[in-house]
């Protein structure tokens, strides 16, 4: 540990394998497919994981992020965003040879450039209908543009195959009280439902049904609807989700991501250590200093500046100069994104330095 240079990103190996633990024993006790997503850790080495620990497959937001994740031997992978333009259905229907490749669509001309491009390659891609749940972002309206869309899809056999459904709800993930993300979910729930069996009246079943996160995904396995769930951030964690309230019966998760800092400056009452804005995301809100009785004040392009906390229970002791301290990250998925390596640590040893080798994969 004294040789990693700061600011790092840490990933505490005993917590990663806890977190993974509950919630893919939870999961697959449910009977239901474990589809973790990608795009919280960016990192193969750490997707490889969850696959040996009861993964079905992979998830991403991004065309690149999949075609890495492919790179480094992940042979199932759904992109959980639509892609538009040739240069895209091209990559995907060379992609698609190599893996088995889902993507989700919620207008026609996506899928008819999938389609075109897929024919030229001879391969078969798997589309799924991203059905609007109430996150307000994208989606088809209803049952009837579902039922429009899957038979689209359809009649593009066999270069695309109809899935089932994309229904993810990410604004009930960080409602802080259970019976609100449990309301969210049922009110997805209820649209899901109307889709299916305008979907199965017509001829077209749903095989897969997928969305929910790490925030919701228990009400999902409750749902009695959904085939496979999503959690992303479970693995890592963040101060974001630690805010949210568990449901009952529900495992604790660890702080497995973890930022490596050094005091560059110490005065009477203000402490600054050597990573800011570049180093953490604070879209989510202040990363959380692991320093009794100190709190994050603010964050610059390249400091972050610590003050005592008049409402911790501890008297804050000095800091000095060249002491190091961990930071727990507001949000990690873009907390990730801004790092080129995790090192993978158990207690004080480094175990591996592991590549965020999705990093910075936008399109």
């Amino acid at each position: 540990m004294a040789q990693i240079d700061t600011p790092a990103l840490l990933v505490d190996l005993d917590a990663l394998q806890r977190n993974m633990d509950a919630v893919h024993g939870r999961i697959l006790a449910a009977g239901l497919r474990i589809r973790a997503h990608g795009k919280a850790h960016k990192c193969p080495p750490i997707a490889l994981l969850q696959i040996a620990g009861g993964a079905h497959g992979i998830c991403c937001q991004k065309l690149g992020e999949a075609e890495v994740f492919a790179s480094w031997g992940i042979h199932d992978v759904l992109v959980t965003n639509q892609l538009v333009g040739e240069a895209k259905a091209e990559r995907a229907a060379r992609l698609a040879g190599r893996v088995r490749l889902a993507v989700c669509a919620d207008d026609p001309a996506q899928v008819d450039a999938l389609a075109a491009a897929a024919a030229r390659h001879g391969t078969c891609i798997e589309v799924l209908v991203e059905l609007e749940v109430g996150q307000g972002r994208c989606g088809v309206a209803g049952p009837d543009a579902a039922v429009s869309l899957a038979r689209l899809i359809a009649g593009h056999g066999p270069a695309l195959r109809f899935g089932g459904l994309h229904a993810y709800r990410g604004s009930a993930q960080h409602l802080r009280e259970p019976a609100a993300r449990q309301k969210a979910v049922e009110e997805a729930c209820a649209r899901v439902r109307e889709a299916v069996a305008a979907l199965t009246a017509a001829g077209l079943p749903c095989d897969t049904i997928t969305g929910g996160g790490t925030g919701s995904y228990a009400y999902e396995l409750a749902s009695g609807l959904y085939t496979e769930v999503q959690p992303g951030s479970y693995v890592l964690m963040d101060v974001d989700y630690a805010a949210n309230q568990p449901e009952p019966g529900a495992a604790t998760l660890a702080h497995a991501l973890q930022g490596l800092c050094t005091v560059i400056s110490a005065q009477a009452g203000r402490a600054v250590l050597d990573g800011g804005l570049k180093a953490f995301a604070v879209d989510s809100g202040l990363p959380r200093v692991l320093a009794p009785g100190w709190k994050v004040a603010s964050v610059s392009d390249e400091h972050t500046v610590l003050v005592p906390d008049p409402a911790a229970p501890e008297t804050p002791q000095p800091l000095a100069v060249g002491q190091r301290l961990r930071v727990l990250p507001g949000h990690c998925d873009p907390t990730v994104n801004l790092h080129d390596w995790l090192v993978a640590i158990r207690g004080e040893q480094v175990e591996a330095v592991w590549p965020v080798a999705a990093r910075g994969a936008l399109f």
